[in-house]
Order: C-alpha cells, then sequence, then structure tokens
C-alpha cells in the first residue's frame, strides 16, 4: 500500500471502529519509515473530528463514539512513545478524574481519548479521586486543565468540595477546572464554580481549547 492509501484507510477503519486493523496499519505504516505525526494528524485526529462532527448531527451515537475511540487509542499505545521522541508538541496538560464516590470511567476515558487526539497530553487519575489526589496532581503536573466527572447525583457535590480543597490549598486560580458527567448541566457548573462544562467529550475538546485559548490571551474563564 501506498502512504495515502494506508491513511485513507486508516481514517476509514477508525471511523467505524475497526481497532485490530487500525494497529495494523499503524505497525505496516511505521514499517514503511512513514512519520507517527503523520500517522496522527493526517489521519487519526481527523477520523475522530468526523465521529464527533457526526455525533452532533445524530448520526453516531454513544456506541460508535466509542468503538470508534478505541481503534485510535490502540493505535495511541504505539505512537506516544513515538510522538514524544519527535518532540511533537502537545498543545496543554490535562488532569483528569472521576470524583470520590464514584467508579464510572467509560464516559471519562472517551473524553481521555478524544482529548489525547486533539493534542493534549492527558495524566488520568482514575476513578474515586479524592480532594486530596486532585490537589498533588496539579501540584505535582502543573497542569492547564483539570476535568472531574460524576456519573451519579450522589456524587456531584464532590465538585463543590474538591473547589474548595484547590481554593484552601491556593491553586484555585492557576488552572481551568471542567466538570461533566451524565447527570451534570451547565447550570449544576456555574452553580459550583466551575469554568467550564460539555455535554460530551466532543463538546469538551471544544470547549478545553476555547478555555484554553482565553486563558492564554488574558481573558478570564
Amino acid at each position: 500500500m501506498t502512504p495515502d492509501e494506508i491513511l485513507k484507510e486508516m481514517y476509514d477503519q477508525t471511523l467505524v471502529g475497526n481497532g485490530p486493523r487500525v494497529l495494523e496499519l499503524t505497525h505496516q505504516a511505521l514499517e514503511q519509515g512513514m512519520e507517527p505525526q503523520s500517522l496522527l494528524f493526517d489521519s487519526l485526529i481527523p477520523a475522530l473530528e468526523e465521529v464527533g462532527a457526526r455525533f452532533e448531527r445524530g448520526d453516531f451515537f454513544v456506541p460508535e463514539m466509542l468503538i470508534a475511540g478505541r481503534a485510535m487509542a490502540g493505535s495511541m499505545e504505539v505512537l506516544r512513545p513515538l510522538l514524544a521522541d519527535t518532540g511533537v508538541e502537545t498543545i496543554g496538560k490535562f488532569v483528569m478524574g472521576t470524583v470520590k464516590g464514584d467508579v464510572h470511567d467509560i464516559g471519562k476515558n472517551l473524553v481521555n481519548i478524544m482529548l489525547e487526539g486533539a493534542g493534549f497530553e492527558v495524566i488520568d487519575l482514575g476513578v474515586q479521586v479524592a480532594p486530596e489526589k486532585f490537589v498533588a496532581a496539579i501540584e505535582e503536573h502543573q497542569p492547564d486543565i483539570v476535568g472531574m466527572s460524576a456519573f451519579l447525583t450522589t456524587t456531584m457535590p464532590m465538585f463543590k468540595a474538591n473547589l474548595n480543597a484547590l481554593t484552601k490549598a491556593g491553586l484555585r486560580e492557576q488552572v481551568i477546572v471542567m466538570v461533566g458527567g451524565a447527570p451534570v448541566t451547565q447550570e449544576y457548573a456555574d452553580a459550583v464554580g466551575a469554568d467550564g462544562y460539555a455535554a460530551d467529550a466532543s463538546a469538551t475538546v471544544k470547549r478545553a481549547k476555547a478555555l484554553l485559548a482565553q486563558r492564554r490571551a488574558g481573558v478570564p474563564a
């Protein structure tokens, strides 16, 4: 296959969520001497952007987004160390976690994949993340954005507890805080004092980029 044919098939197979084939094409492309960043920027990211666009139009639903995200994730496992070696710049650093008391992570994991595909470095703290763990991760990693996920209405109050912990530690002004999860709304995000909210993975990427651009331009979130 020519490089162009590989890129085209990687795009198509990512779109339909054929993980094994995407991984096979990734290895084939690297064996042919293709650049890791070409696979990322000319195939995988455009495919996920198309997945996001189809989701917004109602042509794709969460299952389709998940399988496409997983197909890309397999390729990213191979490409990530190679991209680090080539010095591809990340657009920002994102610490992510599901709040204390909550063990749901499918949505969070999909958001992580989409963020990585968009060029963010993602530090995933996992599930059941206590306020002090968010504080420690911010101190250690110095992220641009912190994402907090809650799937249950009973765990949503942890957003406020986490934000209070950041304020107490003197870190609140250093980071953009985004919240999300099935029961979360923009109104709730505003009420707890978060900087941003997004309803799904595709919207999270757009909102994160917009908030980061605002912050870097010196505009309050």
